[in-house]
């Protein structure tokens, strides 16, 4: 197996020419992954879980009012073979809003900024929720930028029939009333604390919430506390909200785009995701039979949270077997020594017990 002591990204060979990415001047982001700013048409903050150079570059893409603290409990399991990146959009985390707005095609353009300004080859894109429905946007209208897709439970087409649950429906239901979106997320900031809110939020979320150990809820209060902080996180949100709303209910360009995507894809998939239903799932499973789709029973809209070690145990494998052309795609020549088979670099599902310990 490759060797995962990481590379500095400046010596990686990852980047592209002159980059505009230089170190995070707070330092050091979660568990002490290195932090970065990218300057494209503003500071779009970039966290480096690690991993060997010469492995798969994958670029992890949050969901609607989440950020790079999404995918802590998940990248360690993927560092010991793969590059593992993420970015915080527009006005998500701690990347402020900015042109273009925060909705979901805006947000789309500010990732393939990032991967044609910032990365010197194409990404396998890791993107739950809203940032599946911006990765597969990406995938169809710059595909040489995308060698693969990971997309957790993504934002899809609404399959005739099919509704989020009616907690969800009538949070997004306030969203879409003039004025009364913002007012809504501020008044429920005021009244509850951060912890309360996350506690919250996990009950939609997680199929089981007990599942999130304690660290991860620390980091979790402390990320909102801050976007308590943040001017213009709530009207980021609403807007994005909407936009993401709209691509599944009116269907048209995502329905095309889903059927035209022509990267090696895997779909994974919650029971119990109250926000996306796995009606969903099932439909793109039968529109695209030659993408991998894993239903994963008991868990809900963000299982990269909930049962980290399941979700990473698929994508090796998938990176090791369907997704081989897109481990192969996402390597860059040159990048840290010279790889083995891509057999014996990538964990399969027998193996992949033997990596790191999960937070908790």
């Amino acid at each position: 197996m490759t060797s995962t002591t990481p590379v500095p990204l400046s010596e990686s060979g990852l980047l592209a020419a002159h980059a505009p990415l230089r170190p995070d001047p707070a330092g050091p982001a979660e568990d002490g992954h290195a932090a970065y700013q990218a300057q494209l048409g503003g500071p779009v903050y970039v966290v480096d879980f690690g991993g060997p150079a010469d492995g798969p570059v994958m670029v992890c893409v949050h969901g609607l009012g989440g950020s790079y603290h999404n995918w802590l409990r998940l990248a360690p399991l993927l560092t010991p073979t793969c590059r593992v990146l993420a970015l915080d959009l527009a006005g998500h985390g701690r990347t402020p809003a900015q042109r273009p707005r925060p909705h979901v095609a805006g947000n789309q353009r500010l990732l393939d900024r990032f991967l044609t300004e910032v990365l010197a080859g194409p990404a396998v894109l890791v993107g739950n929720s809203m940032g599946g429905m911006i990765s597969l946007r990406q995938s169809v209208l710059a595909p040489d930028t995308v060698a693969g897709l990971v997309l957790v439970n993504p934002a899809l087409p609404l399959p005739r029939g099919a509704y989020p649950a009616p907690m969800t429906l009538a949070l997004f239901a306030a969203l879409f009333v003039p004025r009364l979106g913002t007012h809504t997320l501020a008044r429920r900031r005021a009244r509850t604390t951060p912890l309360a809110l996350v506690e919250e939020s996990l009950v939609r979320l997680c199929g089981d919430p007990s599942r999130i150990p304690a660290r991860t809820l620390e980091v979790m209060e402390r990320a909102q506390r801050e976007r308590g902080l943040t001017a213009g996180a709530d009207a980021a949100f609403v807007t994005a909200a909407r936009s993401v709303v709209a691509g599944m209910v009116r269907r048209t360009p995502l329905t095309g785009y889903l059927r035209t995507a022509a990267a090696p894809t895997l779909l994974l998939h919650g029971t119990l995701d109250r926000l996306v239903p796995v009606a969903m799932a099932h439909a793109a499973a039968r529109s695209r039979p030659d993408w991998r789709v894993e239903i994963l029973a008991g868990l809900g809209h963000i299982p990269m949270l909930e049962d980290p070690d399941q979700t990473a145990t698929i994508i090796l494998d998938w990176l090791a077997h369907e997704g081989r052309p897109a481990a192969q795609a996402a390597r860059r020549p040159g990048a840290g020594p010279a790889p083995g088979p891509l057999s014996q670099d990538i964990p399969t599902s027998a193996n992949v017990a033997a990596g790191p310990a999960v937070d908790s």
